[in-house]
Order: structure tokens, then C-alpha cells, then sequence
């Protein structure tokens, strides 16, 4: 299947990115490319591109997608935590811009065999970099329950968390849980009908918490960002897209501390702490998707843009 996403708040990440035509740009979620070509459209002769992605069929994708663009890409197989550490490979200190748009890419949700949707019956997959071992299956015939429902409760918000995790270690005492529509059905057992109608597919929460477990996306996420201001140069920006609370929660959290580090406390009349800001919080609220692009991509609706600039004194 060809690597199709299409990418959310593309207008506004590149604005939000300040970008100069000989600066370097990282992708740390390259996917298929829809960011880094606007990017790299914009970059001179002396510009870089450095695109990072742990999915091989986005590594792909995207390859194909930019390869007009010459010597000034470069496309790493990784997860964008190590992104400090691939940049040094490369011979990169410093960058002008990052963009991270998280969570689960249009292609992953549509391609059925990789296991994220519970809309098609599949290998309970689920894994972003195929070159892991343990996959969402491990995840659900191997937790115990009490482990099920803090990972449901916790990355699903799901008020039915408990009775979802009862169901599931009861459905795998006759045999293992298979695949997503296996998952699926389980989990519609277990959540009253009236509240099935309210709120969309009733497996999405749980989905998504799987997803989020196995791939350790909150604790990446939450590992990386100081690693990725540090990474900026004075002026430089990141850019991060999230797409559910969780995520908006930890982004906001470190461009806080970021531009307030001090732990002084409030009724000392100086700073005796010594921490320095890092920069500033260009977005005081996220951007949002328009209406229109909300009408022509249901997926950008939840989706929220924080932008943070790297200071010259941090």
C-alpha cells in the first residue's frame, strides 16, 4: 500500500518554523514526507534537511518523496529520542528548527495488518519500528489484570478501564487474544450499549493505550523534549503537533519549566537558584486546526500546535 498522510496544521507548523534558507531542520516524525518537502522547498543551496523516523515504510516513503531535493537531505532510520545523538553522527551540533508530529500516522491506522485499527480484523500488532520484538498481542495475554487496567485507565482515559481489563483476562483464559477484531469485540462486551453510542467506537481509548505502551510514546516524548531545546540554536524553534491530552499535557509542562526553570520560592525577593531560561513559549495557547481542515480531515480535529523559541542567553 503507498504512504499516504496527510499532514495536519502543515501552514501553520511551517510558519511557526521561521525558517531561513541556510538553516537545519529536523523531522523527527518524517512519516511520509508531508512536512520535510515544505521545508526543504524553502532551504538554499547550503540549507540541511535531516528527516528521522523508526517505521521503514515511512523511511521509504519519504525517501521518494524528497530525493529531488538532492544533498541537502538526510533521512535517518531512529526514534526521534536519539535524535541528539544521530545528529552528531551526521557532524551536527546545533539546528534552527524541530518538528514532532505525534502519535499514529494515516498510513499505520490504514494499512490492516500493522494492527492499529479496530475498524479491520488483523495480528494485534501495533508496533511503529517492525524491528521490535514484543507487540501489542504480548501486551494483552501477558498483563496481568491489574497492569491492564492502569495502561487502559491511564494512556485510554477510559472510564470503563476495569470491567475492559476483566473482560480481556477472562477472554484469554479459553484462548489467546489474536487480533483487533477479537479486541474489538471484547471490548464492546464490556461497555454498556448506551454509552457505545455516545461516544464514537468503543474500542478506540483502548486501542490507543496499547498503542501508546508498547511503543512507550509518553515516556519518549517526555525523555526528549529539554534534548531537543538544548539542540536549538538562539532563534531556533520546535514545533510539536499532539493529539490527545496526554500528550498536550507533557509539551505544555516542558515549555513551562523551559522558560521558567527557576525553583526559587514565590516570596524570595531574587533568584538564588541559578537556573537560566532556555527561551520562551511562542504559542500562550495552541493552535488549532480551521474549520476547513477539520471538514476535509476528520483525523486533524483533535489536534493541537505549541511552538517554543530557544533564547539567546539560555
Amino acid at each position: 500500500m503507498e504512504f499516504r498522510h496527510r499532514s495536519v496544521l502543515l501552514e501553520e507548523t511551517i510558519e511557526g518554523l521561521h525558517i531561513k534558507p541556510d538553516g537545519i531542520y529536523v523531522d523527527g516524525t518524517l512519516g511520509g514526507g508531508g512536512h520535510a518537502f515544505e521545508v526543504c522547498s524553502r532551504l538554499g543551496n547550503k540549507g540541511i534537511f535531516v528527516g528521522v523516523d523508526q517505521d521503514a515504510a515511512a523511511i521509504e516513503a519519504a525517501g521518494q518523496r524528497l530525493k529531488g531535493f538532492g544533498e541537502k537531505v538526510r533521512i535517518v532510520r531512529s526514534n526521534y529520542r536519539d535524535v541528539k545523538s544521530q545528529l552528531q553522527k551526521l557532524g551536527i551540533d546545533k539546528v534552527d528548527g524541530i518538528i514532532l508530529d505525534l502519535g499514529v500516522s494515516s498510513y499505520q491506522l490504514d494499512t490492516a495488518e500493522r494492527g492499529f485499527s479496530y475498524r479491520e480484523d488483523a495480528p494485534l500488532d501495533m508496533r511503529m519500528d517492525t524491528r521490535q520484538v514484543r507487540t501489542a498481542r504480548d501486551i494483552v495475554n501477558e498483563y496481568s489484570e491489574m497492569e491492564l487496567f492502569h495502561v487502559i485507565r491511564d494512556y485510554g482515559e477510559d472510564r470503563f478501564a476495569k470491567n475492559i481489563a476483566k473482560h480481556l483476562v477472562k477472554r484469554r483464559k479459553e484462548k489467546p487474544v489474536e487480533t483487533t477484531g477479537e479486541l474489538a469485540e471484547i471490548i464492546k462486551g464490556a461497555i454498556p450499549m448506551k454509552y457505545q453510542k455516545k461516544s464514537g467506537h468503543p474500542a478506540k481509548r483502548t486501542f490507543q493505550a496499547i498503542r501508546i505502551e508498547l511503543n512507550r510514546e509518553l515516556e519518549v516524548l517526555k525523555d526528549s523534549l529539554d534534548d531537543m531545546i538544548g539542540l536549538l540554536n538562539p532563534g531556533g524553534r520546535l514545533c510539536i503537533i499532539t493529539f490527545h491530552s496526554l500528550e498536550d499535557r507533557i509539551v505544555k509542562s516542558a515549555f513551562r519549566r523551559n522558560e521558567n526553570p527557576c525553583t526559587c520560592p514565590p516570596d524570595f525577593p531574587v533568584c538564588v537558584c541559578g537556573n537560566v531560561s532556555k527561551g520562551r513559549i511562542v504559542t500562550k495557547k495552541p493552535i488549532l486546526p480551521g474549520e476547513r481542515e477539520m471538514e476535509e480531515n476528520s483525523r486533524s480535529k483533535s489536534a493541537k500546535l505549541r511552538i517554543f523559541e530557544r533564547g539567546h542567553d539560555g
